[in-house]
């Protein structure tokens, strides 16, 4: 009889192990359980932890509730302005509502996926080739918002959209190249005419005032002398303009005649000389001369 009980016993406890190992489960941190009872859900949902369910009658499913990375495949498109280029993005999103992830569609992330990818796409058509290069940020912005309209239905939080890279044609890389080099051609040929156009306005206000200051000009002169010696040449070439000997000249010739003193006049022309009769025979009709 003794036996009989401890044999029962073992095999009561044994059971009980045994239906403790089907029913025991451990939720992590990160998860959430939805447990479905004979196909149908129960209206709780399983916090973190351990949990019981029954076996062979209730269903555990854990979702897991980080932020997940999904990488968008490459997409290639035509753009507005007609261009085709390669497109890659990135989509990060996280399950707000489990059971909804669980029941309202059959797999969420490849759902999440394949609706990137057509968005993507959308994105392209709708876009310019300047708005996909420069502005990358509203183009983010709106291809969230086409992502998060229907994942809401699901459970599912778009947290943020990025698109990653652009590929562009080999043939719009050099057309863009070309376009590029011309505009800093074109913004340095400016800029070098201003600096020329102010040059000019500087050298002729110098002009101007080396011509009210004529020992200036000397002056430049000599310094443009001492600019050169200072370096160690053994040999000193130095330009004297002509107009600097002219100025000298008029210089001296200032010096020597007061500004007061009456200048003299300018000899007249010389008169004409007299015409004389022309030289010849006698004309022979002429009066014959008288004799002595």
């Amino acid at each position: 009889m003794v036996e009989d009980l401890v044999v029962a016993a073992v095999a009561a406890a044994s059971a009980g192990a045994v239906y403790l190992a089907a029913a025991a489960r451990v939720v992590k941190q990160y998860e959430r359980g939805v447990v479905l009872r004979l196909g149908r859900l129960l209206p709780g949902i399983r916090p973190p932890g351990f949990t019981m369910v029954i076996p062979g009658v209730d269903r555990l499913r854990k979702v897991n509730m980080q932020i997940v990375t999904m990488p968008v495949p490459a997409q290639e498109g035509i753009t507005r302005d007609n261009v085709t280029v390669r497109v890659d993005a990135v989509v990060y999103f996280k399950v707000v509502d489990p059971a909804e992830a669980v029941i309202a569609v059959e797999d969420y992330r490849f759902a999440v996926s394949q609706m990137s990818q057509t968005s993507l796409r959308s994105i392209i058509g709708k876009s310019d080739l300047d708005d996909l290069l420069s502005n990358r940020e509203k183009l983010n912005q709106g291809l969230e918002l086409m992502l998060d309209s229907p994942a809401i239905g699901w459970g599912v939080q778009i947290d943020r959209v990025e698109i990653k890279d652009v590929s562009l044609p080999e043939t719009m890389k050099r057309s863009m190249s070309r376009q590029a080099e011309a505009e800093r051609e074109r913004r340095a040929r400016v800029i070098n005419a201003d600096a020329e156009l102010l040059a000019s306005k500087k050298l002729a206000e110098a002009a101007a005032t080396m011509a009210d200051q004529p020992s200036a000009l000397q002056l430049r002169l000599l310094q443009t002398v001492v600019a050169v010696a200072a370096e160690k040449n053994s040999t000193l070439v130095l330009p004297f303009p002509v107009e600097l000997l002219r100025f000298l000249e008029r210089s001296a010739q200032q010096g020597l005649v007061p500004p007061d003193a009456p200048r003299a006049a300018k000899p007249s022309a010389p008169p004409p000389p007299e015409e004389l009769p022309p030289s010849g025979p006698a004309d022979p009709s002429g009066p014959a001369d008288p004799k002595p």
